[in-house]
Order: C-alpha cells, then sequence, then structure tokens
C-alpha cells in the first residue's frame, strides 16, 4: 500500500487555480469550506432552485452557474448524488471543457460503471475522504483531518498526482495520512463496506435481533437498549483499538459468547452472503438496479424508506431517547 503524508504534498500547487465545488451537500460544503481556509480560490456551483444556495453563500461563497463555472474553472469538483452525475456531465461538461483541465471525483461509480465515458484531453482524479462531510469538515478546524484515497484516471497533463496530493492537503487529509487506490477498488469496496458491514449489515443485525426478542415475548423497550442503544458503546471500543480491545474491556461470558457466535453461527453463513454481495457489485448488478429505480422516480428506495422509518424499533427508538434525561446530549428524534 502507497501512503502519503503532508511533507509529500505541495499545498501551494494549486493556489493559482480557479475551483468549484459543484454541490453543497455533506462532502461539498465540508471540501468547499476547508479549500477556502487553507486559501484557495473556490466556487460553488448549484442550481437557480437549490435549497443550499443562501447556506454557501452565508459561508463566504460566490454561486455561479454549471454554465460559467466550466469555463473559468481549472478544477472542477463534482460532489453532487452519484445518479445525477452522468447528466450533468453530459448536458454541461463534455462538449465545453477546455484541455488540459481537471475533474475531480470523491466516488469512483460513475467512471468504473462507464456512466461518464471523458474526454481523453482532461484529467480524472479521484480524491475521496473516508469520513462524512461533517467529520471531514470538524476535523479540519480542529487542526486533523481524515485519511482520503486518491486514485488517478487520465492524467493528460502529467500532474494528476501532484494536484490529487495538493488538494488532499488542502482540504486535512495529509494531515493524517492519503493512500492511493484506483477507482475500481475505491467503488466496489466502499458499495460492499456500506452493503455487508457498516449499513446494510448493522442496520440487518439490528433488526433482526430486536425483532427476535420482541417476537419471543420479551419487552420492546429492553430490546432496543441491548440490539441498538449498546451498539456505539462496543463501536467506540472497536475504532479506538480494533477488535482485539473491544474484546478484553467486555465480560468473559460476552467475550466466550462471541466467538461461540462467530464460530458457529454467523462466520460461514454471512461470509457466502457476502460474497454475493460483492459479486453482485462487481458485475455492475447493483449499479444497474439503481440506475433503474432512479429512472423510475427511486420506487424501490421510497418504498423501503417508508416501510423501515415506520418499523416498531423507530417507535421505541424515539420514546425511550425522550424519557432519559441525556445530559449535554442533543437527542435526534
Amino acid at each position: 500500500m502507497i501512503m502519503f503524508y503532508e511533507k509529500d504534498c505541495d499545498k501551494l500547487y494549486l493556489k493559482d487555480k480557479i475551483i468549484t465545488v459543484i454541490g453543497y451537500g455533506s462532502q461539498g460544503h465540508a471540501q468547499a469550506q476547508n479549500l477556502k481556509d487553507s486559501g484557495l480560490k473556490v466556487f460553488v456551483c448549484l442550481k437557480k432552485t437549490s435549497k443550499k444556495i443562501k447556506n454557501a453563500i452565508n459561508d463566504g461563497f460566490k454561486i455561479l452557474e454549471i454554465q460559467e463555472a466550466v469555463k473559468i474553472s481549472d478544477i472542477l469538483i463534482i460532489l453532487i448524488p452519484d445518479e445525477d452525475q452522468r447528466e450533468l456531465y453530459y448536458n454541461f461538461i463534455e462538449n465545453n471543457i477546455e484541455d488540459g483541465k481537471t475533474i475531480i471525483f470523491s466516488h469512483g461509480f460513475n467512471i468504473h460503471y462507464k456512466q461518464i465515458i471523458p474526454k481523453n484531453n482532461i484529467n480524472i482524479i479521484l480524491v475521496a475522504p473516508k469520513a462524512p462531510g461533517h467529520t471531514v469538515r470538524s476535523t479540519f478546524c480542529e487542526g486533523s483531518g481524515v485519511p482520503s484515497l486518491i486514485a488517478i484516471y487520465q492524467d493528460y497533463n502529467k500532474t494528476a498526482l501532484k494536484t490529487a496530493l495538493s488538494y488532499s492537503v488542502n482540504i486535512g487529509s495529509a494531515r493524517v495520512g492519503i493512500i492511493s487506490t484506483s477507482f475500481k477498488e475505491e467503488t466496489e469496496t466502499d458499495l460492499f463496506g456500506e452493503q455487508s458491514v457498516l449499513c446494510g449489515g448493522v442496520s440487518s443485525l439490528i433488526i433482526c435481533g430486536f425483532e427476535t426478542l420482541v417476537e419471543n415475548g420479551y419487552s420492546p423497550e429492553l430490546a432496543y437498549f441491548e440490539c441498538l442503544h449498546e451498539m456505539k458503546l462496543i463501536v467506540d471500543l472497536i475504532y479506538e483499538g480494533g477488535i482485539t480491545n473491544m474484546r478484553f474491556s467486555i465480560s468473559n461470558t460476552a467475550e466466550y459468547g462471541d466467538y461461540v457466535v462467530l464460530n458457529d453461527y454467523y462466520y460461514n453463513i454471512l461470509k457466502k452472503k457476502m460474497k454475493k454481495i460483492l459479486k453482485n457489485i462487481q458485475n455492475g448488478n447493483f449499479s444497474k438496479d439503481f440506475l433503474t429505480d432512479k429512472k423510475n422516480n427511486f420506487i424501490k428506495l421510497n418504498l423501503f424508506r417508508e416501510y423501515y422509518s415506520n418499523h416498531l424499533i423507530e417507535i421505541v427508538g424515539k420514546n425511550i431517547r425522550n424519557m432519559f434525561n441525556w445530559k449535554h446530549k442533543k437527542i435526534i428524534n
């Protein structure tokens, strides 16, 4: 694995470049503000109807329309949702971007799955911070940062790596470390991690555990505490020092049960399922299904949202969070 740090980056390399961040959502607002605070010349590009315009202006940015952004910018950062990037590129960028300019993505989805096949006379770069936008921003303000992955897809004028490293140091990632990868590897590992562990895996375990207890006569409130509330306590221990650190901190009965369930129940079954999840990502079936649902106005996605947002665990959780006196914490209902 190739790693880069601050000593490997030329922070001033982008100081005379005009940079436009397209989108002002989670990653957009964080990366734009970090770049601005690093002394770079940054604009924000949003639709006239965007609700984010006021936020961006309040944060000190001039708002550009896409035609002007493509014309004047040396670097475009595309940070709108994956499903909207193809239309943006072919409607406004493909035939208007000049030779030698640079486009930066923070997820390789559209390039890897060939939703966007860029002209070969521009630089195509990936800079993917490995954290939600609010963390990218908050850690930067604290003097630190989050790790980023970088990759080069096209290096038209042989400066792509230098640009990627300079961009990374200016959003704070070089303070902790930058990992070199490829668009393919970033896309497939990111989707797999989200689906099998971080989002799909965790939420499935929580919901299935909760339902198993409730269906067997245990109170929903205790089921909520055991299967959801305590998750953060365990994850914090893992984050601080790995799985071994978590196992060192729990009781012997909990640790013994951990190993028994891992080996006798979960390991082989989950590995088989995860291989299918990965295959579905590698062969492009997931991306096709996702983009088809987008064309159908996200019928499937909205049905899932409706069903799971009204699940008993959400109702019980809201009630519990309102019952307890969580001092010094802002509770989100």
